[in-house]
């Protein structure tokens, strides 16, 4: 067949071979904005994963000139939380451990936890107080500073607080449920053996034992007395005491100055300013990454469910 020489032909091959590199060049647009997105995604969960880690975020204690140390106690006080003795013993030894803290600030606001926990952060107030005698440590209590949260208090050489911050709870409880009633309405049977007779210590599946219950508040009065005894240790010739100030009752932050429990108004501010006279404030609370988080409250969710029994703690 002849070749069509046309002007006819040329002008459609023409249109063919711009659409031809048209579709080509719009492959490769699609391609590299492709390649760019797939690199973009690649970077995001890089840097994702590096936070994760902890490789970026986790703040180091900033060079400084004269401070005052800052640690902050939040919540409840417990092995695995940002409250324990572990985590909070690890910020005070560091900060009185810093050649230029001139005083150390306690900022408090838990509702209290484990008396182990809050007496071990009292022992190592008391140690490094006596190790470093010229760096003063106080304690500012935000919205409430009760029970275990009090406990560690009163080991600082003042406490500070806001007219409506709550103190106090000196006292101890043990909580649990009894099910007997539930499981004989639905039928269900509890099949317990043991070696040892009180092996079932307070199981709340079998009826209250009333030699039990009587052990278990023996335990109590004697870790009761334990705070009463530190409390008393703490707050010395200041305290007042009435006869309801071990009973866990709770008082404001003014009515606890009346009473000796606390020596004065005060924010975390004031006490860095007008009584430790070093106004710039460092934060030497240890931080958790987000592994370290989210290990922590998978860990805490399966103990708690394992573990969850009777306990006590100074709530």
């Amino acid at each position: 067949m002849p070749e069509n020489n046309s002007p006819g032909g040329d002008w459609e091959r023409q249109v063919l071979e711009k659409l031809a590199l048209s579709a080509l060049q719009e492959q490769r647009r699609a391609r590299h904005w492709s390649i760019f997105f797939k690199l973009l995604s690649f970077i995001w969960l890089f840097g994702l994963l590096f936070l994760a880690v902890g490789w970026i975020g986790k703040k180091e204690v900033p060079l400084s000139g004269k401070h005052t140390a800052l640690i902050e106690l939040n919540g409840i006080i417990a092995p695995g939380t940002e409250g324990s003795a572990e985590n909070i013993n690890s910020g005070l030894q560091q900060a009185f451990k810093d050649k230029n803290t001139q005083g150390v600030i306690l900022r408090i606001n838990s509702p209290g936890g484990s008396p182990v926990q809050a007496g071990s952060i009292n022992d190592e107030i008391r140690r490094l107080r006596a190790k470093y005698p010229n760096i003063p440590l106080y304690a500012v209590v935000e919205d409430i500073c009760a029970s275990g949260g009090y406990y560690v208090a009163v080991a600082a050489d003042k406490i500070f607080v806001d007219k409506a911050s709550i103190i106090g709870s000196i006292g101890v409880l043990m909580d649990g449920f009894g099910f007997t009633g539930t499981m004989e309405k639905l039928g269900v049977e509890r099949r317990l053996f043991t070696a040892g007779d009180n092996k079932d210590f307070l199981d709340p599946f079998s009826p209250l034992n009333p030699e039990q219950k009587n052990y278990a508040q023996k335990m109590l009065n004697e870790i009761h007395q334990q705070f009463i005894q530190v409390v008393r240790q703490g707050r010395g010739k200041r305290l007042k005491e009435t006869p309801d100030m071990f009973s866990g009752l709770v008082w404001t932050g003014q009515k606890s100055i009346e009473l000796g429990l606390a020596d004065a108004m005060g924010s975390v501010d004031y006490v860095a300013r007008e009584v430790i006279k070093a106004e710039e404030v460092v934060d030497f609370t240890p931080r958790e990454s987000l592994v370290e988080r989210f290990t922590r409250r998978v860990g805490g969710a399966m103990a708690k469910a394992l573990f969850d029994s009777p306990r006590w703690a100074l709530h």
